[in-house]
């Protein structure tokens, strides 16, 4: 079954889109999204501050890819417009431990007593704020913002041990304005 089918996504105020060369930029008032798509056979359009997406003749593939391509276009509009922000907490019952960040590094010292302090890194463009507690991620990208609080839970992961005792951590409590 082969049908017409377009998306329409509306272009606010204040948000300018162009395209070219299979990239999307998307500019506002707090900066700029930029990214590569594989289109495929679809086409992808602005008109009349309107980015059109579709094909004349859609199957069920094209259909799924249109559908998120529409979803990442639209994360990429909100981002320029309002900052995407996740909340972390600071979890120990054990050892207190200290996370500290340097340039875009984080360092976690005395994770369950270890002698070697915990490593990892923050994508760039992403803003990380800590008071006592409570670890603040924010920036424009969805997914660069999604993958440095990942990051912070993925570097304090307890292997080897029981974890109903072991509950220390760094926990996402709070993603983009909804409570987890």
């Amino acid at each position: 079954m082969k049908k017409d089918l377009y998306n329409e996504i509306e272009i606010p105020e204040g948000v300018e889109a162009t395209f070219g060369e299979n990239v999307l930029k998307i500019k506002g008032e707090l900066g700029e999204n930029a990214r590569e798509f594989n289109l495929g056979r679809l086409d992808l359009d602005i008109k009349d501050k309107k980015i059109i997406l579709g094909n004349k003749i859609s199957t069920k593939t094209e259909k799924k890819m249109m559908n998120t391509i529409t979803a990442h276009i639209k994360n990429m509009i909100r981002g320029v417009q309002e900052k995407f922000e996740y909340t972390l907490k600071i979890c120990h019952s054990h050892f207190p431990f200290t996370v500290k960040m340097d340039g875009n590094k984080i360092i976690i010292k005395n994770f369950l007593g270890e002698k070697v302090d915990r490593l990892g890194t923050v994508p760039e463009g992403v803003n990380v704020e800590i008071k006592k507690e409570i670890i603040t991620v924010s920036g424009i990208n969805k997914e660069l913002v999604g993958q440095g609080a990942a990051n912070f839970e993925a570097i304090t992961k307890i292997r080897g041990r029981d974890t109903r005792i072991f509950q220390d951590g760094v926990y996402i409590i709070n993603k983009c304005g909804r409570k987890i």
